[in-house]
């Protein structure tokens, strides 16, 4: 999360998977972006590797029908123009050795076409199978050495592992090859506005950190709610599932930035040092606690037309796997003791939002006892992530009039209070952060760790006791009966957006 504003370092970007969706959707219309901000090095390649048989012009050909059809922006052609003319291709195997000698030999040739200075991105926009494969063939070729000064970094796109053992496993074997510096595990999510707006809210601001701990908070709650289904991605979201796809990784992740301890600075390994405090303070849930403290579902037929789960393309009729997840977890150290945190996710809901929302205990009704008042909301502090980001504060109000009536009212901030901003693709900041080295908003190893030990007991008891409601939530419905009941049996209620 990088506070100054000046270009990323002069370098090749090279795109494992250019021909995949993720690069023309998202990454090249993220760079574009950059460079029409001044961010983008002035001194700069982008080379695509696939193994799609393809040429150079081909690939800049087709990168500029699709630049058109993806960007946030309406495209200037003099500056995707020069943008085009530094893009390359490289086709071949990522299992193949000689791949990586043709890459080899053409960034050496970048070097000095374009003054990029020996420093290299390699973005892996790669199935996860590819991963391990990908940076031992880079080792290889000797293409991640850091010499005279120059770097060499790798980006790698989730998910990292299905589990505790294989992210174990997949992190020795990248480290074998890259040094933990090297290694920039991303997570989009954590590119988005009010996301790192957290930090600044948190510790910018003298009037919240005197009240955020165990003593004034009663609770947490983390919503991701998605109001579409599996979009086609049935053969990936049957093996993975909720729990594995947005809970493990970006959920633990906004838990940890509202939970974390003051850093000493911005510095990454300040800030990550606090995160990964975070995660390692929450303890794994025993078999017991997995039966009280969790709810999963699967989503049904919604109204109309729209299928259940278990009939969407490549997925199984008898799948057991989760669409929807609801957690209460405990982040057991000094400042959040006995504090619940409620962590849900889930597609085909009601509604699309991502929301934190920090709920205050309650006043004491004692001042009100000869009003009518009988019952008095509790202040609430609501982070609005997606679609609109911005921040509200739920106070009470008393109502005009000659009694005593109150009413909660809403303080609104919105981003768009700042000015309409560049529409982005969430990529941005991410990309940019790399090129400067700023690693803050990545994964280290121990958070990727720290969050596999908090997920993998849940799943264990998920797999050794198939559901048997299955599908138990319809489309279009804010999720099971049961996760209302998670909250209820401790006399609080889901605060929907």
């Amino acid at each position: 999360m990088s506070t100054e504003t000046k270009p990323g370092d002069p370098c090749v970007i090279v795109v494992f998977g250019a021909a995949g969706d993720l690069t023309k959707r998202k990454l090249f219309p993220a760079l574009y972006n950059l460079r029409g901000h001044g961010l983008l090095p002035k001194d700069f390649a982008v080379v695509g590797v696939a193994r799609k048989d393809f040429s150079t012009d081909a690939f800049r050909a087709e990168q500029s029908e699709d630049i058109r059809k993806f960007a946030t922006t309406k495209v200037d052609d003099a500056v995707w123009d020069d943008f085009n003319q530094r893009l390359y291709y490289v086709s071949g195997e990522f299992g193949k050795p000689e791949t990586y000698h043709r890459l080899s030999g053409l960034l050496a040739e970048l070097q000095n076409r374009h003054a990029t200075k020996g420093n290299v991105l390699f973005y892996l926009s790669t199935p996860p199978t590819f991963f391990e494969e990908i940076v031992k063939q880079l080792g290889a070729a000797g293409l991640v050495a850091e010499e005279g000064g120059a770097w060499r970094r790798v980006i790698i796109e989730k998910p990292f592992g299905h589990d505790l053992d294989s992210a174990v496993a997949l992190n020795k074997s990248i480290r074998a090859v890259l040094a933990e510096t090297q290694i920039y595990r991303i997570d989009h999510y954590l590119g988005k506005e009010t996301v790192q707006n957290i930090l600044v809210l948190r510790f910018a601001n003298g009037i919240l950190e005197p009240v955020w701990n165990r003593r004034y908070i009663d609770h947490v709650q983390i919503l991701v709610a998605e109001s579409i289904g599996v979009e086609g991605r049935g053969n990936y979201y049957d093996q993975a599932g909720v729990l594995r796809d947005m809970i493990q990784n970006h959920m633990f992740q906004l838990l940890s930035l509202v939970a974390m301890e003051p850093p000493i600075s911005f510095q990454a390994t300040d800030v990550r040092n606090e995160k990964v405090k975070v995660l390692n303070a929450i303890h794994p849930m025993t078999p017991e606690e997995v039966l009280t403290n969790s709810v999963r579902g699967q989503y049904g037929a919604g109204p109309g037309e729209d299928p259940g789960y278990r009939r969407e393309k490549n997925v199984s009729p008898t799948s057991n796997t989760e669409t929807y997840a609801a957690l209460k977890l405990f982040v057991e150290n000094w400042r959040w003791a006995d504090v619940p945190f409620y962590l849900r996710s889930g597609k085909k809901l009601a509604k699309r939002s991502t929301e934190i929302v920090i709920q205050f205990r309650r006043a004491p009704l004692l001042l009100f006892r000869h009003t009518i008042v009988d019952a008095i909301e509790p202040n609430r502090l609501v982070l609005h992530i997606q679609p609109n980001e911005g921040i509200t504060m739920e106070i009470e109000a008393k109502i005009p009039g000659p009694t005593v009536q109150m009413k909660s009212v809403k303080l609104d901030f919105s981003y768009k209070d700042f000015g309409e901003s560049a529409p982005s693709t969430g990529y941005e900041t991410l990309l940019y952060d790399c090129m400067v080295g700023d690693t803050a908003l990545f994964h280290r190893a121990d958070m990727v760790e720290a969050a596999w030990s908090i997920a993998n007991p849940i799943l264990d008891v998920w797999k050794s006791l198939p559901a048997r409601d299955f599908p138990n939530y319809a489309g279009g419905s804010w999720g099971p009966a049961s996760a209302d009941q998670l909250m209820v049996k401790d006399g609080r209620r889901w605060i929907n957006p």
